[in-house]
């Protein structure tokens, strides 16, 4: 790495800067180049084109220092361009963008193997197919799950999210704008009730109950290859399961010789104090699907899983031609180094005892603020009409719109468009998360 290219990382002040009106003029201009050449069905929440970024701090054409809470979407857990990610990245770029691990493999791929062989919850034997995306994972996952079982049912549990691709389309739970008008989808995709304490009241052994009843009598384990099932979901609102649910249904899965996947994609690599979020559970999956913040922002996916069951598929049957590249493999080495050389299992502690009482204190201030919910640096708080459960997603938009006019990066997340999700990098700093809840106070007051 350059010395130019390390003062561009590390020169952006960490702090939040509004010198334009948002969006800013160069912004506008690249809107317009934009509905040119963009296809329209490729929509972005912001009105901003970002420009660089380091830390907790995004930068957008025209100058505008942002914080950024959503860390495009939990991808840059560690921090926007972390010094040692991109060092390693660089590094590897000199030597060998590309090889094709089926063809010519290379060590970067058996090393980020090993590291997830080690940091997955489970003390048996593990093997590991790198990928590209969170949904190419979960699609792996699924084809080598149906291969190990001989069966081809796959159930999901409600308000999942899984992917974009045909297969995972039919896995998601919400139908706009995820699905709607993509069909047909894959066949053999059962969608099961899952536990929702703030909406459904129920224990995590009613909820579990429920969930298996719906399994036994309209699916059959006979028929079925796998459950797949976010610890916490992402998309569906940042949804924590009651006590108990998640390993009640891991043993009805086990019992049944059904194969329990996490889909860890957005909850996984540090995010929610452990390495996943499956350890809060005491879940130990047979299978654990890894993107997002994996590589710090190089893509890259993985399924790793108990080795009987990855060894199931033919040699050929995996892989990919970019899959597992060697410079998206360095930065997930250099991710796992950091994550312990920073202790960043303890940061995302520190975010999550911040942010609750933070938001707790809003949700006193502000009766919209229906539930605090979400473990680590995964918070997330769910909107509803005054005095009712009823969802408020025009809040959540008013919000999300004022918060980015006054330099602060929100997502929305909820299958009822409800729910602002919280997914800081574990580099921000108290002041800077004091400093966003300050505007988000603000944006409650001016509805």
């Amino acid at each position: 790495m350059t010395d130019t290219m390390t003062a561009t990382a590390t020169s952006i002040v960490q702090e939040r800067r509004i010198v334009t009106a948002i969006p800013g003029p160069k912004s506008i201009a690249l809107q317009q180049r934009r509905l040119a050449v963009v296809a329209a069905g490729v929509a972005s929440a912001l009105p901003i084109f970002a420009e660089r970024a380091h830390g907790a701090i995004v930068v957008d054409v025209d100058g505008n220092h942002f914080i950024d809470l959503g860390a495009g979407i939990g991808v840059m857990t560690i921090g926007h361009t972390d010094e040692a990610v991109v060092a390693a990245a660089a590094e590897q770029l000199e030597l060998l963008t590309h090889a094709m691990f089926t063809i010519t493999p290379y060590e970067a791929y058996v090393r980020v193997a090993e590291l997830l062989a080690e940091h997955t919850p489970g003390d048996f034997p593990k093997k590991s197919v790198l990928l590209n995306s969170g949904a190419e994972a979960v699609e792996n996952a699924v084809k080598i799950a149906r291969l190990f079982t001989r069966r081809s049912g796959v159930a999901v549990l409600d308000h999942a999210y899984h992917g974009r691709t045909n297969l995972t389309m039919a896995m998601t739970f919400k139908a706009m704008p995820y699905k709607t008008g993509f069909g047909p989808f894959a066949p053999s995709i059962f969608h099961a009730p899952g536990s929702y304490p703030f909406r459904d009241g129920l224990s995590g052994a009613e909820a579990a109950a429920r969930t298996i009843t719906y399994l036994e009598k309209s699916v059959g384990a006979s028929d079925l290859a796998c459950v797949v099932a976010e610890p916490i979901q992402g998309e569906g609102g940042f949804v924590v399961p009651a006590d108990g649910y998640l390993v009640a249904l891991q043993h009805w899965c086990t019992a049944n010789g059904v194969v329990f996947i996490a889909d860890e994609v957005q909850s996984g690599m540090a995010r929610t104090g452990k390495y996943f979020a499956s350890e809060h559970f005491g879940l130990e999956p047979d299978m654990v699907i890894s993107a997002k913040g994996i590589a710090g922002g190089l893509p890259i996916s993985a399924v790793t899983g108990r080795a009987e069951i990855m060894d199931a598929p033919h040699p050929g049957g995996l892989g990919g031609t970019f899959a597992g590249n060697p410079v998206a493999a360095a930065a997930a080495i250099a991710v796992f180094g950091e994550i312990e050389r920073r202790n960043l299992l303890a940061e995302a502690s520190r975010i999550e005892s911040i942010l609750k009482p933070a938001l707790r204190a809003l949700a006193l201030k502000h009766q919209i603020i229906g539930d605090v919910r979400g473990i680590g640096a995964m918070i997330a708080i769910e909107l509803v009409q005054h005095g009712s459960l009823e969802p408020n997603p025009a809040a959540v938009a008013a919000v999300t719109a004022y918060a980015a006019r006054h330099g602060v990066i929100l997502l929305s997340a909820g299958t009822f468009g409800n729910v602002i999700r919280f997914l800081p990098s574990l580099a921000i700093s108290d002041e800077l998360l004091r400093e966003a809840i300050g505007v988000i106070d603000d944006a409650f007051a001016s509805l």
